[in-house]
């Protein structure tokens, strides 16, 4: 079952770049709210741009009281690869596991060839999780060109929080009564 505007975010531990965990949905250093950005991984072109938008504006999201973090099925190494060769300030988990990408309703997919990615990976993800740990804005993506515009995200959630904005899309297509 896919994930749900409004539902409870699922807690999932997963490794941090220089040592210890990240807890998905618990967010960090005395902010109130957390965004996860999922990204496929070093081998793609699109994600390290994204990224790299993401880092330019990643302390105005902590001025919201955003904790911003970003994860991948890459390993270690790959993830290490990624923060070093853009230069990258943005807190970092890795080796997301497809049960992990499962429990996301991430799109996964196989690699195209051995010089892409030696296994499976998600597809882009963006949740956005509330004070009460339940997911206000989400975005899953099938495909690497179909993101959420991050200066609209950020000025959308500065709206949302100095408005008391509720959770939209409560309702499912077809299931409006």
């Amino acid at each position: 079952m896919a994930l749900a505007a409004g539902s409870p975010f699922p807690k999932l531990d997963i490794a941090k770049l220089g040592g210890g965990a990240l807890t998905l949905g618990v967010p960090r250093g005395g902010h109130d709210w957390q965004m996860i950005v999922v990204y496929r991984g070093l081998h793609c072109p699109l994600c390290k741009k994204y990224l790299a938008q993401l880092d330019e504006i990643v302390d105005e999201f902590a001025q919201l009281g955003v904790d911003v973090v970003a994860l991948s099925g890459d390993g270690e190494v790959k993830a290490q690869s990624m923060v070093d060769e853009m230069g990258l300030k943005l807190a970092m988990g890795y080796g997301l596991s497809v049960a992990q990408m499962a429990a996301l309703t991430l799109y996964i997919s196989d690699p195209r060839s051995p010089q892409e990615t030696d296994q499976p990976f998600p597809e882009p993800g963006l949740f956005v999780v509330n004070g009460e740990g339940n997911i206000q804005i989400l975005d899953i993506s099938n495909a690497p060109f179909a993101r959420p515009d991050l200066s609209s995200l950020l000025a959308g959630l500065k709206f949302v929080r100095a408005n008391n904005y509720p959770i939209r899309g409560m309702h499912a297509a077809g299931r409006v009564s």
